[in-house]
């Protein structure tokens, strides 16, 4: 766990980025020019593939591959979390908040940020 940081929030963290906001249609944030500007499962999707991952079809860890799971609330996606390579995931809890570590993608579901919706994997570098 990091200390609580506004450097870089939930989806940033997901791609591994440490330095920098990631969120379409906000003028603060970053978001990749040749990916949808929408907030939409497909932009955040389409987010992640263009880094390496591949939509898979659980979040069960598989040796040798990195792991990101996509939450939504209905149809918005809310927060992203990655698979560590113990198995354990870590997630950015708010735009302030610190970056943790939890045993399931349950332990962060819920009415904060719905449920995980899309898995995608890459493998390990």
């Amino acid at each position: 766990m990091s200390p609580a940081t506004d450097t870089y929030n939930c989806i940033a963290w997901a791609c591994g980025i440490d330095n920098r906001l990631l969120w379409p249609n906000n003028e603060d944030y970053d978001w990749p020019d040749d990916l949808p500007q929408e907030e939409s499962i497909e932009a955040f999707t389409a987010l992640f593939v263009s880094i390496g991952y591949e939509v898979c079809d659980n979040p069960d860890h598989e040796e040798g591959f990195e792991k990101v799971a996509i939450y939504a609330d209905g149809d918005e996606p809310t927060h992203a979390a990655r698979q560590l390579p113990s198995g354990r995931w870590t997630s950015k809890m708010g735009y302030a908040g610190a970056d943790i570590e939890h045993d399931s993608i349950e332990a962060v579901a819920g009415t904060r940020y719905g449920q995980a919706r899309v898995f995608l994997r890459r493998q390990h570098g």
